[in-house]
């Protein structure tokens, strides 16, 4: 017993100074230091976690998918009421990129809350906000008692315009641009009305324009005829004529002569006609000094039309705040089949898009057989596009082609020519601060290089890259051994 007592006494003395030599000291030192080193990190984990997304998540997809726009965050810094976004997704097939843009709608404003529901526990929910079949990742945004239903098919784009052309599908993210126009729809009372002129065998706005109507949040009235009624409504923001086939009457001339005159607001697309000639329509133009020639434009210079037919012309743009969108960005408008608009010497027109000085109008129009001039064609410049004003704030926008919203030009152009109609329609109704936010593309970028560069790529990789490590491995080699 007395044996073991002694022990233990030796144990214990040992033990004491064990811990008070510099190796111990030193080993608890590292450990408290290791304690406050993981405190640290705990607590900057937390406070992580606390922070907005902006600050901790970084956009580096190739498209910015979840990078927020100005126009988003002017909508969003001037709300004044509560919006509610819904997000109708599955558990466990959350779309990523949706979740990302939700989190920067949500950390712009106290005023957005994003609130999601699993269609699984909550089956009927979005049927009270549309009749479509909703597909997982649908979006509903809601302002007291308007709400707009966002499909997921609207937010990923696929656009088969080109397809049989090019053999190419686009496809697009239009997340921001949708999420954000619907907040602009809901917290909005008075929407402006776009009225659409029928009676003259005018053509049907294609999808795409119709959308970006919506988009932009304009009510459009279908088959307004001036036929009967004594003068264009008061609630008429703007009125749309598109590609007529057919003249208006005298009596029609003078109400559009009236309105624009008075105030108005009116959208044209007008180009060459295969039957005929639109002799009042186009006689709108003279109060500005604008004059249309008859037959289809031609411009032979190779900077201004695209692909391989001169007549499918691409423009310079003017100076205007109707371009000026266009021309930061780079873009080129493609204008096809179009008639030529001519300025006078006094004429009061800005010109938005011009053809260089070497284009000419064919008067054989679609009869043409040949892009040569001949001698009765009257020779250009010409001004494709016009914009007018009159003293009472009228405003005319002409655009002397009927096909510049048709899909596959639009398409061609990467959007460009629908923007121009887009913003002429907010210039004319004074809406500079209107929500215009571009698609963000989804296709590859493919890296393309000459031969000789894929050539000379080779020789470096193949041989120079190999040779160069060969050789530092033969001189460690000899130095190593003369070392020895």
């Amino acid at each position: 017993m007395k044996n073991l007592q002694t022990k233990w006494r030796q144990l214990l003395a040992g033990s004491r100074q064990a811990l008070t030599t510099r190796t111990a000291r030193v080993g608890g030192y590292s450990f408290l230091l290791g304690l406050i080193v993981l405190a640290i990190l705990v607590a900057v984990n937390v406070l992580a976690g606390a922070l907005p997304s902006r600050f901790t998540q970084f956009d580096i997809s190739a498209a910015q998918l979840y990078s927020l726009t100005s126009d988003t965050k002017v909508v969003a810094t001037n709300l004044d009421e509560d919006v509610t976004i819904y997000w109708i997704s599955q558990a466990g097939k959350e779309d990523t990129v949706i979740q990302k843009l939700l989190d920067r709608y949500s950390d712009l404003t106290d005023h957005i809350t994003v609130v999601k529901k699993d269609p699984d526990t909550y089956p009927t929910f979005a049927k009270q906000y549309t009749e479509e079949t909703v597909q997982n990742n649908s979006l509903v945004v809601e302002c007291g008692s308007k709400s707009r239903y966002i499909g997921y098919d609207s937010i990923y784009n696929t656009d088969m315009s080109a397809y049989y052309s090019t053999g190419s599908v686009s496809r697009s993210f239009d997340g921001e641009g949708q999420i954000t126009s619907a907040i602009d729809y809901v917290t909005t009372e008075t929407l402006p009305q776009v009225y659409l002129l029928s009676g003259h065998g005018e053509a049907a706005l294609s999808d795409a324009f119709s959308g970006q109507l919506e988009r932009a949040n304009y009510e459009t009235v279908s088959d307004f005829s001036l036929l009967n009624v004594d003068a264009v409504p008061e609630d008429c923001s703007a009125l749309i004529i598109n590609a007529p086939t057919s003249d208006i009457s005298d009596e029609e001339f003078s109400l559009l002569r009236s309105y624009i005159s008075g105030g108005g607001k009116v959208l044209v697309f007008s180009g060459p006609q295969q039957n005929g000639t639109l002799t009042n329509l186009t006689a709108l133009l003279s109060d500005y000094g604008v004059s249309a020639a008859e037959g289809i434009v031609v411009d032979p210079d190779r900077e201004h039309y695209a692909f391989t037919e001169p007549y499918v012309l691409m423009p310079d743009i003017g100076e205007s705040d109707i371009t000026a969108p266009l021309t930061e960005g780079a873009y080129h408008v493609i204008v096809p089949i179009a008639a030529g608009l001519t300025l006078s010497e006094g004429s009061t027109a800005t010109a938005l898009l011009t053809t260089s000085d070497s284009a000419f109008s064919k008067l054989s129009g679609y009869a043409m057989t040949s892009y040569d001039r001949e001698d009765d064609d009257p020779a250009g410049p010409f001004t494709l596009a016009v914009s007018a004003e009159s003293a009472q704030g009228g405003k005319l926008v002409w655009v002397a082609s009927d096909y510049l919203l048709d899909d596959l030009y639009n398409s061609y152009s990467s959007g460009a020519n629908m923007d121009l109609a887009m913003n002429s329609l907010s210039w004319m109704i004074g809406q500079a601060d209107s929500v215009s936010i571009r698609s963000k593309s989804l296709n590859s970028t493919y890296l393309t290089i000459s031969s000789s560069s894929a050539a000379w790529l080779k020789v470096c990789m193949i041989g120079i890259v190999p040779l160069a490590f060969l050789l530092l491995g033969i001189d460690e080699v000899i130095r190593r051994r003369k070392m020895v």
